[in-house]
């Protein structure tokens, strides 16, 4: 009994580290970018796109100094990729809100983070490694770009271009390149599933 505590202690003291404090950060900061984008004005939009990009780019940091510092722990493996998808879904759902973005677009994103994140827990449930693809890096890169227009849609910044449709655009692609990596997130999972014989 006294051991299982002291594992857990141990486990706890060794997460409690800078780069899930990070990733925290990020998690905290989502409802701050719905609070100001719910009912987007110009001043409002330009403080929930300052919020997101913050928040994006914590995304980087975390994993940087995770590996950097050897601090990779099971609860930074845990919460970064669900701190991602809650930050991009909740973004995506809200543009749809003030239609900048078509449901049927938002739709195929979920669908494509859900099917991913539902191969990659069985696939660990098994003992599986599937590694990031480089693909899905340039995907959510894309993804964070087109947000951001489409968030600024609406204020001064608009004198400058369009960003309605170079944010759509730009959504459109990293629509692609998702099922790209997501297709080799399936094919590299089950080239594992054959090899074991399951």
């Amino acid at each position: 009994m006294n051991r299982g505590m002291s594992a857990w202690k141990s486990v706890g003291q060794e997460s409690f580290n800078l780069p899930n404090f990070i990733t925290l950060t990020r998690i905290l900061l989502i409802p701050v970018f719905v609070v100001l984008f719910a009912t987007p004005t110009p001043d409002r939009s330009l403080n929930a796109a300052l919020v997101f990009v913050i928040a994006a780019v914590t995304d980087l940091l975390d994993g940087y100094l995770a590996r950097r510092n050897g601090q990779v722990t099971i609860l930074g493996k845990l919460l970064d990729p669900i701190a991602d998808k809650l930050l991009v879904l909740s973004a995506l759902i809200l543009l749809v809100n003030v239609d900048r973005v078509s449901a049927l677009v938002a739709i195929l994103i979920i669908a494509r983070e859900v099917a991913v994140t539902g191969v990659r827990a069985f696939a660990a449930g098994e003992g599986m490694v599937i590694s990031a693809e480089t693909t899905g890096k340039y995907k959510m890169a894309l993804q964070v770009v087109a947000i951001v227009m489409l968030i600024l849609e609406g204020t001064f910044l608009s004198d400058f271009g369009n960003l309605h449709l170079a944010g759509i655009a730009t959504l459109y692609l990293s629509l692609v390149l998702g099922y790209i990596s997501g297709g080799q997130y399936v094919w590299s999972f089950w080239k594992q599933v054959v090899a074991k014989g399951l």
